[in-house]
């Protein structure tokens, strides 16, 4: 069974590829919503620069791309809420066991967003259009859910391995 985990370990690459391209695509959103919400406020007060409308929609836009793929960030490192509060009562098979069920359920979680969202995001959002930007479809306001979902399935596939990893690590030390 060891073999399997060093040819499965050799995905890795991969994995830290996704979250380098996830991590990127989050800065650049900061970078213009900072640039776009400067240039706003400097129109709203310097007559020579034009406040354009379209502002507020679009780094509300960003803000919600960046609020869901951070989530999915933190999933890779273990960083997002957990309840913690019993664990020291707990046998350490017991918490073991529970984070792995509960990031099962993160792992649906992702999956209901990428089709629920993509659904929403054709559906409601292909209809509609930004009020600012009428040539602009709604679909990219719904589109983060769906595209943090891939992120999260990517990321949880890896924990979840990482899980089966450590169950099997201990039970090859117990023999």
């Amino acid at each position: 069974m060891p073999e399997i985990f060093k040819t499965i370990d050799k995905i890795k690459p991969l994995y830290d590829w996704v979250y380098k391209i996830v991590m990127l695509i989050c800065k650049l959103l900061l970078i213009g919503d900072i640039c776009i919400t400067t240039y706003s406020i400097l129109g709203r007060y310097i007559p020579f620069i034009e406040d354009p409308a379209w502002s507020e929609e679009v780094v509300l836009t960003f803000m919600c791309y960046m609020a869901v793929l951070s989530a999915a960030l933190a999933i890779r490192r273990n960083a997002h809420i957990r309840m913690t509060a019993f664990d020291r009562f707990l046998p350490a098979i017991v918490i073991k066991i529970l984070n792995f069920v509960s990031d099962l359920a993160v792992l649906i979680l992702a999956f209901i967003m990428v089709f629920v969202g993509f659904r929403y995001a054709n559906g409601i959002g292909g209809k509609g259009f930004y009020i600012s930007m009428p040539w602009l479809s709604r679909f990219w306001m719904y589109f983060p859910v769906p595209l943090a979902g891939i992120a999260m399935i990517v990321f949880e596939l890896e924990t979840l391995y990482n899980h089966i990893k450590a169950f099997y690590d201990k039970e090859e030390g117990q023999h």
